[in-house]
């Protein structure tokens, strides 16, 4: 068979596109220049009266020309899905087709935020900001991405197998012999011969099945006692902030690394640290339940017990592996990178909060609930920890990305995961040793790790507009 070209039959779009760009930074270089003669002319006290000047139009050009760019990026995308063969799609039509289910997850999740925004709190005015749903998008992208592609309804081989032949063949290459397999590496091979696309797909799945839930972790770990030492403060402020201050003052990367070395392993130290930071949810969880349901003494044992239950049985079998029911099972490798995670970040969230709720805890509502005779720890968890959500909620999101980009470096060095795991950083590091002769295996991962992260702030800009609207 013939090699798959990159657009397909919409090749005669191809020098549109690149015209197109080139106008994008001419356009970019003319309101940078007209921007700052604008400038030059108001500090000399020439300020315009017109309502509309250079740097308008200007600006209105980039904004077109950007527009016009989008619209033929979606060109190839619908276009190659329904074009009839594979060769006619090319290499764009054919992964956007593989990615159809997560355009249809992403059409049918705006769709319906969209239509019930104004009932949806901070998540439903995330969507007046164009930079948040810039950003959701492509973070939700990589999210149905992982989720179906750990589903097998995205990749075309499996990521570890080796095909002969197929080292290092750049996008588009065909089979020597299909033989019942998808007939192309869609995005080429690397240097061990397995498909870049599908190891990327999957890559997706490590990163979203690690640096949410670390990350929720660590906002468990760093509110359950941050919290308590801005609200009580004294002693056990001095101490808790002595700790943080302790774990911070080590280089993160650092750190990071001295956790996962196969040495520090070896002594079991991280499955002992499993064992006192996975505690923290559990306990998080029950002091907001008991809080809240505190006046209600039968639903609350009963909220409790089941919390309990659940929060045991999964305590014992993450962090160590005794579930006796068989269920879960957490492997080695990725109980060190989890712990790492809420170990490093841990202390910045709690700084976080504690610096937040110093300032909340002066506020008269707060004042209006101990003159009522609440508990401290309802006003914490329900007075003050509400009104910290807005900078929280945008640290989780930027924390995330940090999470993303550690975990890569750590890929990328050959510590943490598996060997074989199709993490991005591996990916990168595979492809990285023949990068001057065969980029696409290096590119590939580097961009997604690169887009994800870029996703996540433009979100976490956007959250913060709309919670300082709030």
């Amino acid at each position: 068979m013939d090699p798959l070209t990159w657009t397909g039959s919409l090749s005669f779009l191809n020098p549109i596109f690149v015209f197109a760009w080139i106008a994008l930074g001419i356009a970019i270089v003319v309101q940078i220049f007209t921007t700052f003669m604008a400038t030059d002319a108001n500090l000399q006290g020439e300020v315009s009266v017109r309502a509309q000047g250079p740097v308008d139009y200007a600006t209105l050009g980039v904004k077109v020309i950007f527009g016009f760019i989008v619209l033929l990026f979606l060109t190839y995308v619908i276009g190659g899905i329904l074009m009839p063969s594979l060769a006619a799609k090319g290499i764009i039509g054919t992964i956007s087709t593989r990615l159809l289910p997560v355009w249809i997850a992403l059409v049918v999740t705006f769709a319906v935020s969209i239509a019930y925004k104004r009932k949806l709190g901070l998540y439903g005015k995330m969507f007046d900001s164009i930079v948040g749903m810039i950003g959701y998008a492509i973070v939700m992208f990589w999210v149905f991405a992982a989720i179906f592609g750990a589903m097998d309804f995205i990749v075309t081989h499996d990521p570890l197998a080796q095909v002969s032949g197929m080292k290092n063949k750049v996008p588009g290459t065909a089979l020597p012999d299909p033989d019942g397999d998808f007939g192309f590496y869609l995005l080429g091979g690397d240097n061990l011969a397995r498909d870049v696309f599908s190891r990327v797909i999957k890559g997706a799945w490590e990163v979203v099945k690690i640096a949410p839930f670390a990350t929720l972790f660590a906002f468990m770990v760093g509110i359950t006692l941050g919290l308590p030492a801005a609200y009580y403060g004294g002693k056990l402020d001095t101490i808790l902030s002595f700790v943080a201050n302790l774990v911070l003052a080590f280089p993160v990367i650092l750190l990071f690394y001295l956790l996962v070395t196969p040495e520090i392993v070896a002594t079991g130290i991280p499955v002992y640290m499993a064992g006192v930071l996975f505690i923290f949810p559990l306990i998080f969880v029950t002091i907001l339940i008991n809080s809240r349901f505190f006046v209600q003494p039968k639903k609350r044992n009963i909220y409790l017990g089941i919390s309990l239950v659940i929060g045991l049985w999964m305590y014992l079998g993450i962090a160590w592996n005794a579930d006796p029911f068989g269920i879960i099972d957490f492997p080695p490798n990725l109980l060190v990178v989890f712990v790492s995670v809420v170990f490093v970040n841990s202390p910045t969230v709690f700084r976080i909060v504690r610096g937040i709720a110093l300032d909340i805890k002066t506020r008269d509502y707060v004042a209006a609930g101990q003159t009522r005779g609440e508990g401290a720890w309802y006003i914490m968890l329900w007075e003050i920890l509400p009104n910290a959500r807005g900078p929280l909620i945008v640290d989780f999101c930027l924390r995330i990305g940090y999470t993303t980009i550690l975990l890569g470096t750590l890929g990328f060095f050959g510590l943490g995961l598996s060997p074989e795991s199709p993490d991005w950083g591996s990916t990168i590091n595979d492809g990285r040793k023949l990068l001057s002769v065969f980029p696409h295996p290096a590119l590939a991962p580097a961009i997604s790790l690169m887009s994800l992260v870029l996703g996540l702030n433009l979100l976490a800009d956007g959250l913060r507009e709309e919670s300082l609207r709030d």
